[in-house]
């Protein structure tokens, strides 16, 4: 299964900036806008690592930090993401539980390389990555970027294997043309832009021809894509 990130942060661009960083990096993402929604959600099933703001409403981020590490006990990763970027607000976090510190503004780059170092640190194998994500007849190898379709190899564009790979962690979900475009283009969508339909159809063309007895992606009119 995919590692779950739950980003607690009440500004919705950064936090849709993050979802987004994340998802395209295969990380499954929850978003809380304030401190006491992030507390909700970690009881109603823990995340195997926090993106922590300080300044959230309700609870703070010093707050809930304090109710996990020292009232629940929690041991999945925290990593604070603060504009505040003094030595001792820094020291002072990490004596009280947590993993990290990002400083705001941040590079996409160094976001992934800490949470993966926390992740590699914290051990948690449960939520591991697959070797293989199969649906019907196909099988896509995420460490190899190979796709298998009735045992034959797909030749997929870059953009192309990533439409298939978020297809294929979320079998129920419907992307919408414009997360899709922002997902794996990591660009603003304008509406007029056929980029996403002419990828999705390409990528139709290449497995029907190898197994015409499946659909596979389905178009959700109106609204976008999703596996059938």
């Amino acid at each position: 299964m995919q590692h779950r990130i739950l980003i607690a942060e009440d500004d919705m661009d950064i936090s849709r900036l993050l979802s987004r960083i994340l998802e395209v990096q295969g990380y499954q993402t929850l978003q809380a806008f304030s401190g006491t929604e992030a507390l909700s959600l970690i009881e109603h099933g823990e995340p195997d690592l926090l993106l922590l703001d300080l300044m959230l409403p309700g609870l703070s981020g010093e707050e809930l930090l304090c109710k996990l590490r020292e009232e629940r006990r929690c041991s999945f990763p925290v990593l604070i993401l603060s504009a505040k970027s003094a030595l001792g607000d820094k020291v002072a976090l990490l004596k009280n539980g947590a993993d990290d510190y990002i400083t705001k503004p941040f590079e996409p780059e160094e976001v992934i390389a800490r949470i993966q170092a926390a992740l590699r640190r914290a051990g948690s194998p449960s939520r591991q990555q697959p070797e293989v994500l199969t649906y019907h007849n196909l099988m896509l190898y995420p460490d190899s970027r190979k796709v298998l379709v009735n045992h034959r190899e797909l030749s997929l564009t870059a953009h192309e294997y990533q439409l298939l790979y978020l297809f294929l962690q979320s079998p129920e979900k419907v992307y919408s043309r414009e997360s899709l475009y922002e997902l794996v283009w990591q660009g603003g969508y304008y509406g007029e832009n056929n980029t996403v339909n002419v990828h999705v159809s390409n990528l139709r063309k290449k497995i029907r021809e190898a197994d015409a007895s499946q659909e596979y992606i389905r178009t959700v009119y109106g609204i976008g894509f999703r596996l059938c």
